[in-house]
């Protein structure tokens, strides 16, 4: 007879249970309410089945949906199975290719038969997804060897499935789950059964193209969006949030507000307009008066630079194929035999601003005294995205970072990272968030450096973060995100929350050893010799599109009044109140204030509507009466509510609410 397991439960006691037991069985031991609230099981911390049997001596704890995210990640991975099933009962001869969870629901990507999907179907897939969810099918999990999911496949005429089952290794544990007769290759883990899914708390939302294994060679395959939760208010919130997030979307205000536009013609870059070019140059003022007050340097460095450069900083391994390259002399076209050979005749547009910033540190000899040296840059960059991945102003190839590197010595890390969390704190409220987390990326699989190295970085991080003057709330959501380091440095990361709940991860601050050393950075120490720099990788806003889509998105257009590119406008009501139209306005400029003049022959409800819509912050309007008297009628922006100012306490009022919070 086999010896028992030893399953140790997370208030430490042990039970001895016999090989076969599984962790199902446990929660059915300890009480029934455990026994229908247990989902699945984390088994020495791995997130496991629930009907899955141990293998030994165990750590073990019951996952229920009070553990909200892994019963999410579970749930929109059984959605998926689920998803697909439905999809192949109605269509016949579908395939099946891939469908993971994501972070608001699952998708699925299928090979039709004889049409692509369309937005039509989603409610007859729906319909037939809950028929399979109250079938209540057990998810079954099986392992298989990698001939048996091949035959499988091929005689199913899964072709795509097929193709990847063929390239599995054979070291690997392979495994199939079963929802009755269906069944598809997967790593798990699942739900006891598809009945474990809350009916009400799914919705399929679009359909797109997606290409086989991402690969625009491959064949176009029909993708299927849904949003998955674990009961219907979390679905109708979300979906409430998604009515909210489209009214905001900065796409469409950007359009209402003339700020900017996108085309072909540039993919991936940015058309400014006057007003949103407005709103950048105010952001960046902005930017440039705190970093200024921080003891930054502002420098600017080529946009081009040698391909060596970028190999022997490592990027070139890292990034190549994101990194926009062209030749460093134009061959001549008569010339049949020119060619360019390695990276010596090469030359790349800058992904980023770091390997050059290295080079102005290394002008000239440093001093342990011109230690820390804070060098800041508002840099153009570029990447070349995938197409499918830009998205608006949030994600581009041409971009401006709000990028500084700072070159310190060891015993200087944590308290200059303690000053830009502080830097960073005072910058976010100035523009309206007072929410946001604090996340640590620690060392991923792949990196450079060795352990003693990540040890130091990661340890200086955290202690800076505790030791700054953060709201306690903010350090008490403090969080370590396991292997999510750059290859080359941990990094804390700060994620806005937005005012509908969204996140946006948008500040970092990275320390890192590896590239002074790999660019042979140093200073002179006070013993003489030369020792190489830490170098603080560290941004606020992270570029200026992107942080200016959220800008719109989080005020939806309504920004203050001093980042709003038009502030006020001056509308008549009348023809005979013109002139003094345009003296109020003319007041108003002197003043500081961005204002323009509407004295069109148009009914002011017109007008009233028209600079609404375009967000415009305050509204003065003028006729014969306020002429007269040397007021004006005062609408806000959201309110109907109108009151009568004279003309000198507006004038003082907005240049008030139109100073930057930094020069208060």
């Amino acid at each position: 007879m086999s010896a028992p397991f030893r399953i140790t439960l997370p208030d430490g006691s042990v039970r001895e249970v016999a090989p076969g037991t599984t962790p199902a069985d446990i929660a059915a031991a300890i009480g029934p309410g455990l026994a229908k609230a247990a989902i699945a099981a984390r088994v020495d911390g791995e997130l496991r089945d629930i009907g899955r049997p141990f293998e030994g001596d165990a750590q073990l704890a019951l996952v229920t949906s009070r553990d909200e995210a892994d019963a999410l990640e579970l749930a929109r991975h059984d959605f998926a199975h689920v998803l697909a099933e439905a999809v192949q009962q109605l269509f016949p001869g579908t395939q099946i290719t891939f469908g993971p969870a994501t972070d608001d629901g699952f998708y699925y990507d299928f090979a039709p038969k004889d049409r692509p999907f369309t937005e039509e179907d989603l409610p007859a897939i729906e319909a037939a997804m809950r028929a399979i969810i109250a079938r209540n099918e057990p998810f079954v999990r099986e392992v298989w060897t990698r001939e048996q999911l091949i035959e499988t496949w091929q005689r199913q005429g899964e072709t795509f499935k097929a193709e990847w089952a063929a390239e599995l290794p054979d070291t690997e544990e392979l495994t199939i789950y079963r929802q009755g007769q269906w069944l598809d290759m997967c790593r798990g883990p699942h739900m006891a059964s598809t009945g474990k899914l809350d009916s009400a708390a799914f919705k399929l939302t679009r359909v797109s193209g997606a290409y086989w294994r991402g690969d625009q060679n491959n064949a176009m395959l029909s993708r299927i969006y849904g949003t998955g939760w674990l009961n219907k208010k979390q679905l109708d919130a979300h979906l409430t949030m998604l009515e909210e997030a489209a009214k905001r979307d900065h796409r469409k205000i950007g359009q209402e507000m003339d700020l900017f536009h996108l085309q072909a013609e540039a993919h991936g870059s940015v058309f400014w307009h006057p007003n949103g070019f407005i709103l950048w140059r105010q952001l960046e003022a902005y930017m440039r008066r705190r970093l200024d007050a921080a003891d930054y340097a502002e420098v600017k460095t080529p946009q081009l630079m040698d391909a060596r450069q970028w190999e022997q900083s490592g990027h070139w391994g890292k990034y190549r194929e994101n990194m926009f390259v062209v030749p460093d002399e134009v061959p001549n076209i008569e010339d049949e035999g020119a060619v360019l050979s390695g990276t010596g005749d090469l030359m790349a547009l800058k992904p980023m601003n770091c390997p050059a910033h290295v080079l102005i540190f290394k002008q000239g000899i440093k001093s342990y005294r011109d230690l820390p040296i804070r060098m800041a840059e508002f840099g153009c960059c570029h990447r070349n995205e995938p197409h499918g991945a830009l998205h608006g102003i949030m994600r581009v190839r041409q971009f401006t970072q709000d990028d500084a590197h700072i070159f310190v010595r060891e015993d200087q890390v944590i308290e200059e990272v303690r000053k830009f969390c502080e830097l960073l704190d005072s910058v976010y409220r100035d523009l309206g968030f007072v929410d946001y987390a604090v996340k640590l990326a620690l060392r991923p699989d792949k990196r450079f450096g060795d352990d003693a190295m990540w040890d130091k970085a990661e340890a200086e991080l955290r202690e800076a973060v505790l030791a700054s003057s953060l709201d306690e709330g903010i350090k008490a959501k403090f969080e370590e995100l396991p292997g999510e380091g750059a290859f080359y440095a941990p990094k804390l990361e700060f994620h806005l929350t937005d005012a509908i709940g969204r996140t946006w991860q948008v500040g970092t601050i990275q320390s890192d050893r590896v590239l002074p050393d790999r660019l042979d950075a140093s200073y002179v120490g006070e013993d003489g010799n030369r020792h190489r720099p830490v170098m603080l990788h560290r941004a606020i806003l992270g570029t200026f599109e992107r942080f200016i889509g959220i800008l719109i998105e989080h005020h939806a257009g309504r920004f203050p009044m001093w980042l709003a590119p038009v502030q006020a406008v001056v509308a008549t009501i009348v023809s005979d109140a013109d002139d003094y139209a345009r003296e109020v306005a003319a007041r108003l400029r002197a003043a500081g204030i961005r204002v323009d003049t509407d004295l069109r022959n148009e009914k002011i409800n017109y007008k009233v509507r028209e600079h609404s819509l375009a967000k415009v912050p305050a509204l003065l309007v003028v006729g014969k009466r306020e002429a007269e008297e040397g007021k004006v009628a005062v609408r806000r922006l959201g309110s109907d509510r109108q009151e009568f100012v004279a003309l000198d306490e507006i004038v003082a009022r907005l240049a008030g609410e139109a100073t930057p919070p930094d020069l208060r």
